[in-house]
């Protein structure tokens, strides 16, 4: 079986009515795999009900067309649970999702990272502080996780790239859709030199229980959550509370007592979340956490090889080791795209995110805006 059968296989699954993801994780834990899984719920279609046994026993051709057309796309892939170089943070989450649409460079999202969220009618302050925290948390080695949603969210995106750094986005529509309208030229800034990411497939319009489905992606990728403006009924309060039971730190901005929308962050404050007036304050707080992940990521990597490089021994140094050889001489010393990698080593997308986050974690390899690596003469 091919990867592209494969994905097919997986694309059928994420778009089968009454599955979901954790089902589905389920199933795949049980059946050994996607082609197995399908096969199983063949012929016990009935515990889907009848809508998700309709799809199964005819998928709709169109849409499965439509997405593996965007899969196509350069930087666009299938992040999926199997996969080595999916988020190992998300697998601390009660829910994790199955798999994520990705556009941009996915090895980033095995980064450290911070969210920054806040209400969508930020006041004229609250958007100067998500600028200056994003800016200074970025330059910081944080990388800003968001929503791309108006106000805060955009503000924080903007200003990492401002500030010459990738930013991660998690929005709640399909990967090929913005919302709102208004962030189409942001989030083309944020797919060039970060990574976006979604849970939806392709098609998928903007849907109100969309957004805290997304917010508990934004906080199971982050070491931590900043909230910047929330009134008390803000959505950005679910992302904080969502962050708290995954073990996660909350900080919070306090503001003035006669600001209706400083009222969800004096809130978190009364319930635990650290107050906190300055960038530094956050980056000295999350500075173990995101060593720790470092370190998890390397001995990750070190003990589960690359899908291409199942044929290495485990515990061998990457250095003894061949295509990490022909990668870096693939690569030259001159700046190159991950696609052009792809291409010119053979490697899958998935295992050279794998190698190329070993490599930086050696010094050996630089990532640069643009999906792009160099190595560190």
């Amino acid at each position: 079986m091919t990867d592209s059968d494969d994905i097919r296989d997986w694309l059928i699954l994420l778009r089968t009515p009454g599955l979901g993801a954790r089902k589905l994780r389920e199933g795949l834990a049980v059946r050994g795999g996607a082609r197995a899984l399908l096969a199983w719920l063949g012929r016990h279609g009935d515990a889907l009900g009848a809508e998700g046994r309709a799809w199964l026993e005819h998928p709709d051709e169109t849409a499965l067309a439509a997405d593996m057309a965007w899969l196509e796309g350069d930087g666009h892939r299938l992040l999926r649970c199997l996969d080595e170089d999916f988020p190992p943070q998300l697998e601390a989450m009660p829910d994790p999702p199955a798999a994520l649409f990705v556009k941009g460079d996915a090895g980033l999202l095995l980064r450290p990272q911070v969210a920054i969220v806040g209400v969508r009618q930020a006041q004229p302050p609250a958007l100067a502080n998500a600028a200056r925290f994003a800016a200074e948390l970025a330059t910081g080695g944080l990388l800003v996780t968001s929503g791309l949603a108006d106000g805060v969210d955009g503000a924080a995106h903007a200003a990492a790239l401002d500030a010459g750094q990738p930013t991660v986005a998690v929005i709640g529509t399909g990967p090929d859709r913005v919302y709102p309208r208004k962030h189409h030229a942001l989030a083309r800034r944020i797919a060039e030199s970060g990574v976006i990411v979604s849970e939806y497939p392709p098609g998928t319009h903007a849907q109100v229980y969309h957004f805290p489905e997304r917010n508990r992606i934004i906080a199971g990728l982050s070491l931590g959550v900043l909230v910047i403006e929330a009134g008390v009924k803000s959505g950005s309060l679910i992302t904080a509370r969502q962050a708290g039971e995954q073990g996660r730190e909350v900080f919070a901005l306090p503001g003035s007592i006669h600001n209706p929308l400083a009222q969800g962050c004096h809130a978190l404050i009364g319930d635990g979340a650290r107050l906190v007036q300055r960038p530094d304050e956050i980056l000295a707080v999350l500075a173990p956490a995101a060593m720790e992940l470092g370190a998890e990521l390397r001995a990750r990597l070190e003990r589960a090889p690359a899908k291409a490089s199942q044929g290495r021994r485990a515990g061998v140094d990457w250095r003894e080791d061949e295509e990490y050889r022909r990668l870096l001489d693939a690569m030259g010393y001159d700046p190159a795209p991950l696609d052009a990698l792809v291409g010119t080593t053979g490697l899958s997308p998935g295992a050279l995110s794998s190698m190329l986050l070993m490599l930086e974690l050696e010094g050996e390899v630089a990532s640069l805006p643009g999906n792009r690596y160099q190595r560190v003469v």
